[in-house]
């Protein structure tokens, strides 16, 4: 009886701490996918700017301002010769390599 009587004294509280349990509840069951996050963010940003790039021979620059997100990457390589784009952002790095016209570019392992 005494919590129901603290809930009363003090609502902005005790709502509080139930949405930190319900935030704490998302984040346990979303574990796997907050961990990989970042190297979505550089995979996503390589695999689409080489695409951009390579599959449908577009410039540099359009091609920066396609991919530009509101997550932000740090450094992005891009290597002609090869037709191979590195990139990093979040502290991970992924490299995106053309293939051939028919399937395009593929995430380097």
């Amino acid at each position: 009886m005494k919590s129901v009587g603290f809930v009363r004294r003090h609502p902005f509280i005790s709502l509080l701490a139930l949405l930190l349990l319900a935030l704490l509840a998302w984040v346990w069951n979303e574990r796997v996918a907050l961990r990989v996050f970042p190297r979505i963010i550089s995979a996503y940003t390589a695999k689409e700017y080489c695409s951009c790039r390579y599959v449908m021979n577009n410039s540099a620059d359009y091609c920066q301002g396609y991919v530009k997100q509101s997550v932000p990457v740090s450094r992005l390589l891009d290597d002609p010769r090869q037709r191979q784009v590195s990139v990093e952002g979040l502290g991970r790095e992924a490299t995106a390599v053309w293939v051939s016209e028919r399937e395009g570019c593929r995430l380097q392992p």
